[in-house]
């Protein structure tokens, strides 16, 4: 019979790649994480891992039992908070996820008053790019996600969505000017970002391959920005900041500002906890989130490609062509 700690010590092989870091991160011997993983195997009765080298991978048994492993604790969790609701005690919280840009910018704003307003409900943000926030979505492991568009290959429902525009920023003495944008250096998210891949579908958009500085930070590209290294496609709520004070200005594209919304997404095969909705109907009615316009799935719309986008609208009636010299 599988046991829970036969599984805890194969999802962490599975998120480390090594028995040895594993071990670590379980804080046992090596030998224990590899007995745990061998007599898994042989009560499962099928090959879950093999070797890759000095790392080890899954199987793709392997992997379809992970993600069935990262539910059952997912469930687990629920089960005990889901007791605690029935028994009128105060563990009440709520697990979000949210990428980079959202939290720094939007889900403070969004924190603050409903904390004020519950107290006794305790709330864990994970921040990461959008696979991240995706993937523990889809494995139950947080109630919420804050982000861009959902993938529409998973089970999600999209409860209320929030205006977001994204725009080009450039220093404010902007040693690029009159040059055309393929020329400019841009700063640019790390891969996985979600940004990153709007940049560089808008960059295809124009026919462009500009020189990049890849970073990890939304602040660190607006201190770059500021510092004169280059361009880069932001969301307007990360830098409102400096371009009230000047440090940094708003420059026209063929391909911006794009019109693009904050979602507020669940799983849908899963029923929101009490706090959850609460949180849910906080967020429509003080923090500027609407109720969700397209169907309850992964599919809402996210507002137009640029490759569909009037390229007149933004320009005075420049062309793409003026601006790629």
């Amino acid at each position: 019979m599988l046991s829970l700690y036969q599984i805890r010590a194969f999802l962490e092989v599975a998120r480390c790649g090594s028995v040895q870091e594993a071990a670590d991160a379980l804080v046992v011997s090596q030998p224990a994480v590899s007995a745990a993983l061998a007599s898994l195997q042989r009560a499962a009765g099928v090959k879950l891992t093999e070797r890759d080298g000095r790392k080890i991978r899954l199987t793709p048994a392997g992997r379809a039992f992970e993600d069935y492993g990262r539910r059952i604790f997912a469930l687990l969790d629920e089960a005990q908070r889901r007791a605690h609701e029935l028994a009128e005690t105060s563990d009440e919280r709520i697990a979000i996820a949210a990428v980079t840009t959202a939290a720094e910018h939007l889900v403070p704003q969004l924190l603050e008053p409903f904390r004020r307003q519950w107290p006794a409900i305790g709330v864990e943000l994970d921040v990461g790019n959008h696979v991240h926030v995706w993937d523990r979505l889809k494995h139950w492991e947080v109630d919420l996600v804050i982000a861009g568009r959902p993938p529409e290959d998973q089970p999600l429902r999209t409860l209320a969505t929030r205006a977001h525009e994204m725009i080009v920023i450039a220093p404010a003495s902007d040693p690029f000017a009159g040059a055309p944008l393929g020329s400019a250096t841009w700063l640019v998210r790390e891969p996985g970002s979600g940004t990153r891949a709007v940049t560089e579908e808008c960059f295809a958009f124009l026919g462009i391959d500009p020189p990049r500085l890849s970073i990890a930070s939304n602040g660190a590209i607006g201190a770059c920005v500021r510092a004169g290294l280059g361009y880069s496609l932001v969301s307007r709520d990360a830098v409102e900041g400096e371009l009230r004070g000047g440090a940094v200005v708003q420059i026209a594209t063929p391909f911006t500002p794009l019109d693009r919304k904050w979602h507020l997404v669940a799983a849908r095969d899963r029923d929101l906890p009490p706090a959850v909705e609460r949180f849910v109907a906080f967020a429509l009615e003080h923090g500027g989130f609407a109720d969700a316009d397209g169907p309850a799935s992964g599919g809402s719309s996210p507002g137009p490609a640029p490759s569909r986008r009037k390229k007149k609208s933004h320009l005075g009636g420049a062309s793409k062509d003026s601006f790629l010299g």
